[in-house]
Order: C-alpha cells, then sequence, then structure tokens
C-alpha cells in the first residue's frame, strides 16, 4: 500500500538532470538550478499548513498548483514580467534564475486569515499598517493593503514585517521596495478582475519576485493558486456578512481550519493529526473544485502511475532539445 501512495504522489524528488549545479527544497517546491541560467521547478504534491509540511502527499496537488500558476503568470505577463520559460510537465515549470527576494508580498482587500486572526486579538497595527476599527471578519477594507512576510527558511515560520523594517534593515532597497509595492498592487488589481469575470472575489494573496542576473525584477514562484490566495464566492458574499455567517471560500483555509480543529496550528508541543485516506482524497477533490472554478476549465488529470519517471523523462527532454 504504501509503494502505491508512493507512485501515486510526488512528495519528495532527488533528481539529477543535465548541468544541474543543486537543488533547493522547499516546503512544497523543488528547486534545480541547471548550469546557474535555468531554474527547474518541482511542484510536488506537498501540503504545508502553518509553515508545516504535513506527513502525506495529496493527489493531483502539486500539478493543480502548477497549472494554475502557470496560467495566471501568461494572463498577468503584459503588466509584470515574470520569470517563466517553458512548462515541459504538468507539475513543472521551467524559467530565469533569479535572486529571489527575502520578502513575501502579501496584499489583502478583506479581513480575513492571519489578519481577522490578529485583529480579534485586539491588535489594530499589522505590518506597521492602521486598520480601522469596527471590522468583522472578511469586511473589505477601505483600500488593499500590503502586509509583507519575511521568506523563511526550511522550518521556521514566517514573520509580519513593516516596511520600514524592511528598509532600515537592508533587506530590500527603497528603489527595488517600490518597483515591488507596484507590482504587488497591478497585480492584485489584474487578480481582482479575473476572479470576478469566474464569479469571485481574491480576497488576499502573496507574491514573491526575484531578480534576473541582468537586474530585472521579475514575478517568480507562484501566482493565484489555492495555496497562495483566498477566495470567496461573489453570490451571497454581502448577505453572508450582514448575517454573521461564514463566507464560502476557495483557498487552503479549509485545511487550516480542520487541522485547528484537531489540536494543531503548528505550534510547540502539538501532533499533526492523522490525515486518513478519505480525508486525503477528499482534499484532493477540494484542489480539483478549486482549479476549475479559479479557471474554469475541466481539470485533466496527468498520468499518475510512475510521476517520477514522467518528470524525469519530460524534463530530460526538454533540457536535451533546448
Amino acid at each position: 500500500m504504501q509503494t502505491i501512495h508512493r507512485m501515486n504522489t510526488i512528495t519528495d524528488t532527488n533528481f539529477s538532470f543535465p548541468n544541474q549545479k543543486s537543488v533547493y527544497h522547499g516546503k512544497v517546491r523543488d528547486v534545480y538550478n541547471i548550469n546557474d541560467e535555468l531554474l527547474v521547478m518541482v511542484a510536488t504534491d506537498r501540503l504545508s499548513a502553518f509553515d508545516v509540511v504535513m506527513p502525506k502527499g495529496i493527489p493531483y496537488k502539486g500539478q493543480i498548483l502548477n497549472q494554475i500558476a502557470t496560467k495566471f503568470m501568461e494572463l498577468t505577463s503584459d503588466i509584470v514580467p515574470n520569470w517563466l520559460i517553458a512548462t515541459p510537465d504538468p507539475n513543472v515549470a521551467v524559467g530565469h534564475l533569479c535572486s529571489p527576494f527575502k520578502v513575501e508580498m502579501v496584499i489583502r482587500g478583506y479581513l480575513a486569515g492571519h489578519a481577522a486572526r490578529e485583529y480579534a486579538l485586539g491588535k489594530r497595527m499589522l505590518c506597521g499598517v492602521t486598520l480601522p476599527e469596527g471590522l468583522k471578519e472578511n469586511d473589505k477594507l477601505p483600500n488593499p493593503i500590503i502586509t509583507p512576510s519575511t521568506k523563511a527558511d526550511n522550518g521556521e515560520h514566517d514573520e509580519d514585517i513593516s516596511r520600514e523594517e524592511i528598509l532600515s534593515k537592508g533587506i530590500v532597497s527603497k528603489a527595488d521596495y517600490e518597483v515591488l509595492e507596484n507590482y504587488t498592487h497591478k497585480l492584485f488589481e489584474r487578480g481582482t478582475s479575473l476572479a470576478d469575470a469566474r464569479g469571485l472575489i481574491l480576497v488576499d494573496t502573496k507574491y514573491e519576485f526575484g531578480k534576473t542576473k541582468d537586474g530585472k525584477i521579475v514575478l517568480i514562484d507562484e501566482i493565484h493558486t489555492p495555496d497562495s490566495s483566498r477566495y470567496f464566492y461573489s453570490q451571497g458574499y454581502s448577505q453572508r456578512q450582514e448575517r454573521g455567517e461564514e463566507q464560502k471560500q476557495l483557498s487552503k483555509e479549509f485545511v487550516r481550519r480542520w487541522l485547528i480543529e484537531n489540536g494543531f496550528q503548528g505550534k510547540a508541543g502539538q501532533q499533526i493529526p492523522v490525515m486518513n485516506a478519505e480525508y486525503i482524497a477528499s482534499v484532493s477533490e477540494r484542489y480539483i473544485e478549486l482549479y476549475e472554478n479559479i479557471l474554469g476549465e475541466t481539470f485533466n488529470k496527468g498520468d499518475i502511475t510512475d510521476i517520477h519517471k514522467r518528470i524525469e523523462n519530460n524534463v530530460q527532454n526538454f533540457l536535451t532539445e533546448k
């Protein structure tokens, strides 16, 4: 049974591609450096919540994240340049080698998730941004706000940080940070418009940026996926807010809620609850639902008979032909 599970999800990789220099294993993606020129980014089926990677993978999750991200890269390339070159496999994106900025640009249009939890604790300042009094969870904010976080290394938690701290600590130069802010607002505006066309509200999201060898700032990693973003259904939003009901949403929040209900928030001493086969299957189905609602397309499942071999062959062929 264990062998079948490993064959049908990809939770770890150890590829050896032509001209490979190094590999970085992130929470969800494994990134291979090819000759200090290209990055091969493999979206695995790992599930991360509260900055902790869960023990078991979710079938098709990596394919879903990769295909949503690459689609939105294409749909925003006219306003913000990105790192993407090709997608030789459903789980793989290949792009330009970039030096990533050490911050994640989180932007929020509504009081939800982490921001709502902080607000409920009485905090009215988030990442140096003052929040108005009298807000309810999931209320729309007067204007979208940027609440950056530090980009954590493996095993560490992302931390909220203000614009002022980023600049004073020299994490990002003022000139570069202004570009990141501008790009973040542009992407969120476009994402909001694309979501609206699908009957969705883009509630909050995060963007990551890097610099190419020639100093160009580009969008990297993922964009507008259910792992990096939160969506509400537009229909009935106002009525649910008026009645104080939970919003119908498309995001990874349903996993976080399940973990919280089962006594886990990534804090010291807490045990990760067991995810049985039925729950894993339900999470996989939920991610497929997210894909189809966000993109308005039917999800075509990739061949997962031996996902490792499929990825290896497709990437090898791409690099050999390039």
